[in-house]
């Protein structure tokens, strides 16, 4: 108990109780967690059961304490607490660095829990080294790093499109809702997790970055996933909210193939991004040459909507992040894409 005390107090209770007390209760009701309800709830973390990046099974849905989720820096652990299953994320690491981490993503989650395109935070733990967080509960589970569930599940057209729609709106809210812009910087399909209707749930706030005032870009060493991550940024170390549009634009293209950001396209085995990929082999409009084969089995007819996807997404990765669109038009385009197929059908 006197190791808690301790890293209650190491992890800013002051400032994190009044952060959580600023919460009205009514519109963001977050809980403090103690140790030992987290440890009862997750069967003392449990890792029995691995079910990551696939929807459960009704023999692994019986069992409450699983391991859901893992990803450098953190796990994610299903558990049942108050009579409903939720997800309790772990950071693992050293306490300096990664302590900052959890605390960002703490803080940003609360600001951010009301969209209801973000998974929500039901409360956090203050009493292990680093502090923990407590999230609802997503049935469908992780997005793969092709944009559904591998082999087991592959997410229609019409899902993977309103996905997108919806994420675009929660991108689009985190970067115009506060005070200043808060940049994203690690979007990627692992930390974008689904209920049992196909919602994405986006999640993981721990590397976001708040625009400083009188500014309009951040400064900080490149940060994110590689394949995802804003070359501009990568060179410059100058971070602003078109970083997020970049990685959205990755995923756009990730969910137009059915291919992974970074893979083995050519015969010699070597790493190429999808946007490398899809430029080389889809010029002279043959866009039948990068569209995942399932769906251009789904769309019959007129492909003009695909055709309106990709161009979004090479503006969205353009080299030149003036030239890509905010997240507000490429929120409205996904909109008018959306419609057009309701249209032609």
């Amino acid at each position: 108990m006197e190791e808690r005390g301790r890293s209650f107090l190491n992890n800013g209770r002051i400032l994190l109780e009044d952060l959580i007390a600023s919460c009205d209760g009514r519109s963001n009701p977050i809980r403090n967690y103690s140790a030992s309800e987290l440890i009862r709830a997750t069967n003392n973390f449990d890792p029995s059961c691995i079910i990551q990046n696939c929807s459960p099974t009704e023999a692994e849905a019986s069992q409450f304490h699983r391991f859901i989720h893992v990803y450098h820096g953190y796990k994610m652990f299903k558990g049942f607490l108050d009579g409903r299953s939720i997800i309790v994320k772990k950071f693992m690491g050293t306490e300096d660095e990664t302590r900052s981490l959890a605390i960002r993503d703490i803080v940003v989650s609360i600001q951010m829990s009301n969209h209801k395109n973000v998974l929500k935070l039901l409360g956090c733990c203050l009493e292990f080294p680093i502090p923990a967080l407590v999230h609802e509960y997503a049935t469908k589970g992780v997005l793969s790093y092709e944009g559904g569930f591998g082999a087991k599940e592959s997410l229609p057209w019409k899902i993977r499109l309103r996905i997108a729609k919806q994420l675009a709106n929660a991108l689009t809210y985190l970067h115009t809702a506060f005070p200043r812009p808060i940049v994203h910087r690690d979007l990627k399909p692992n930390c974008i997790i689904l209920d049992e209707n196909y919602v994405p749930k986006l999640c993981n706030f721990s590397l976001s970055i708040t625009i400083p005032p009188k500014q309009s870009y951040a400064e900080d060493s490149p940060k994110g996933t590689f394949g995802y991550v804003d070359p501009t940024y990568m060179r410059s170390g100058y971070i602003s909210e078109k970083g997020d549009v970049y990685s959205f634009g990755v995923l756009l293209l990730v969910f137009l193939t059915g291919q992974q950001a970074l893979n083995t396209y050519q015969e010699g085995g070597e790493y190429q991004s999808i946007i490398r990929y899809v430029k080389s082999h889809a010029c002279d409009g043959q866009i039948e040459t990068i569209v995942d084969p399932k769906v251009l089995g789904e769309v019959k007819g007129d492909k003009q909507h695909l055709h309106d996807f990709l161009a979004l997404a090479l503006l969205c990765t353009h080299d030149s992040s003036e030239v890509r669109p905010h997240m507000i038009d490429v929120a409205k385009e996904l909109v008018r894409i959306e419609k057009s197929i309701l249209l032609a059908s």
